[in-house]
């Protein structure tokens, strides 16, 4: 009884991963990191204007951070599985199929904030502060990202009897061709073992680093790129001990897989970056140097107004000349009781004084 409940309580893994509508193929993995960069730019965006950024921001950068960042991924993932791709009997034209999954997350990153940064530089804006912004939004994006490891039957972990364990099927291709590897295969129903769903894992880490980026940006003033880093060290650390849960084949140093490496390193490195970096958040002004410019254009024109004269109205501009009709006389009344007093100390001769 027992033995059943559990088998129950299994994870199924979805029947297949691709869909052909006609011959276009509608592929889940693909689907699922598009509507992750959407709600990463939906999302990055909001949280950009919130910071004092200028709206529609976040997608002319990621114009630039997108394609770097996929081409970033998958060198990355290429690099470090090269085996899968250029070892015997492999064809080196798959390195290419990034559809069929195969994306370096530390490739992506460091890849797309190159792209990000041609794109800051262009708009004149601190490429930290918009790190900062769209932290979050980034790793929601790669916990939407990954349901399509699910879909793919990838990245899963060594094989278990927990209530929670993921479910892999055996899948056949047009080919005729049977194994749980085949993405473009559909599921033949039978069980091909019971393994850890480390993708869910990491979906469900994800999440929880999402809400805790959320808290500290609200409760603390963070800013200079610092809450990026927290974002990079809270990633490394869940990939980190998941890393250590997969059992597909992968390249390892020494016994541990390389991407256990990465996120140890990668990870003190955002550490001593979140320490040492410069505390508190930029000048809102500073996220948008459009507004600023318009602003301070106005500005010199009223200055320049004062300097030529404001115009008053005409009863103040009427007794401001009057005021100085007064004053003129008054002067020259002076002037003449002064000459006079002068003509008779000198009895007419003298010159007046010019010092």
């Amino acid at each position: 009884m027992t033995s059943t409940a559990s088998v129950l309580a299994y994870l199924p893994s979805p029947p297949q991963g691709v869909w052909y509508l006609g011959p276009f193929a509608l592929r889940a993995y693909a689907l699922c990191i598009i509507v992750g960069i959407v709600v990463a730019i939906w999302w990055g965006d909001r949280r950009w204007v919130a910071r004092g950024g200028q709206a529609g921001t976040v997608l002319d950068i990621a114009v630039w951070a997108v394609p770097f960042g996929l081409i970033g991924g998958r060198l990355y993932h290429v690099a470090t599985d090269w085996q899968k791709y250029f070892g015997d009997g492999n064809d080196p034209v798959d390195a290419l199929k990034i559809w069929e999954g195969g994306l370096g997350i530390w490739g992506a990153v460091a890849f797309g904030a190159l792209g990000a940064w041609i794109g800051c530089r262009r708009r004149g804006i601190p490429l930290p502060a918009f790190g900062d912004a769209l932290a979050p939004a980034i790793l929601l994006a790669q916990a939407i990202g990954r349901l399509g490891n699910w879909f793919n039957q990838e990245l899963y972990g060594r094989e278990t009897t927990v209530a929670w364990g993921l479910e892999i099927y055996e899948r056949r291709n047009d080919a005729g061709q049977v194994a749980p590897g085949l993405v473009d295969g559909v599921s033949t129903g039978e069980v091909a073992f019971v393994v850890h769903p480390t993708f869910l894992y990491e979906l469900l880490w994800n999440l929880l680093v999402v809400l805790l980026l959320v808290f500290v940006d609200r409760k603390f003033t963070i800013g200079d790129g610092r809450l990026f880093a927290l974002y990079v060290a809270g990633y490394c650390a869940g990939r980190f001990w998941i890393e250590l849960m997969r059992t597909d084949a992968a390249t390892q140093i020494a016994g541990i897989r390389i991407n256990s490496f990465t996120s140890g390193i990668v990870f003190v490195l955002a550490v001593a970056y979140f320490v040492l970096a410069r505390k508190g958040r930029e000048d809102p002004a500073s996220l948008n140097p459009a507004a600023a410019g318009a602003g301070a254009e106005p500005a010199a024109q009223d200055e320049g107004g004062a300097a030529a004269g404001k115009a008053v109205p005409a009863s103040e501009s009427a007794d401001a000349e009057s005021g100085s009709s007064e004053s003129a006389a008054a002067e020259s009344g002076s002037s003449s009781s002064s000459a006079g007093r002068v003509d008779e100390a000198t009895s007419g001769d003298s010159k007046g004084d010019h010092s």
